[in-house]
């Protein structure tokens, strides 16, 4: 049975989840800044994983304002804004350089440094924090639909933002994506003053 990826809905589950991959692990600030850069910038774990330092970071070590890259499983060609993950991405850059992982990738495997940490590595991670916390909707892509459900939600349930956000081609799609299902569609209907 395939198992379903939500996004985090909670904030205190979001908490939880964020402290379980910062504290629970060799590599956490590695693990946790995963998350946060899949959840900032909305990109696939694949792309997130592939990213190499000078996409992130300029010469002095400070965090660019954008990166630059192609998505791998669309080939589009996708601009990301790192403001709102660049007090973290600062404090990890301080972790490598701590650890000696300043090398090509940005999230390095701690065994080959040489070699960006795998998707499969972190599904690993992903499932022990839904182990650790008994949540069974954890996975590699929670960081993703986490980032895409906040900002729909902060943003007043803007669909157009969250659509080009995920590169998404249908609304449908997306609304799918965000978890949208029955439960929470009756939810919003209940908020709704109908007259």
């Amino acid at each position: 049975m395939k198992q379903t990826v939500l996004p985090i809905k909670d904030s205190n589950v979001l908490h939880e989840v964020q402290d379980t991959l910062l504290h629970n692990f060799r590599a956490g600030r590695r693990n946790y800044t995963i998350f946060q850069v899949g959840k900032a910038t909305l990109l696939r774990v694949s792309d997130v994983l592939r990213l190499k330092i000078n996409d992130i970071f300029d010469e002095q070590g400070n965090v660019k304002p954008n990166a630059y890259i192609h998505d791998k499983k669309t080939g589009k060609p996708n601009n990301l804004y790192l403001k709102p993950v660049a007090q973290d991405l600062t404090v990890y850059y301080e972790w490598l350089k701590e650890h000696d992982l300043i090398k090509e990738w940005l999230f390095p495997s701690t065994q080959r440094p040489e070699r960006h940490i795998t998707e499969k590595q972190y599904y690993k991670i992903m499932a022990k924090v839904g182990d650790l916390l008994e949540i069974n909707y954890l996975g590699t892509h929670t960081m993703r639909k986490t980032g895409a459900y906040r900002v729909y939600e902060q943003t007043g349930h803007n669909i157009a933002l969250v659509m080009k956000l995920l590169n998404h081609s249908s609304e449908q799609m997306t609304l799918a994506y965000l978890g949208l299902d029955q439960e929470t569609t009756e939810s919003m209907l209940d908020k709704i003053d109908f007259g």
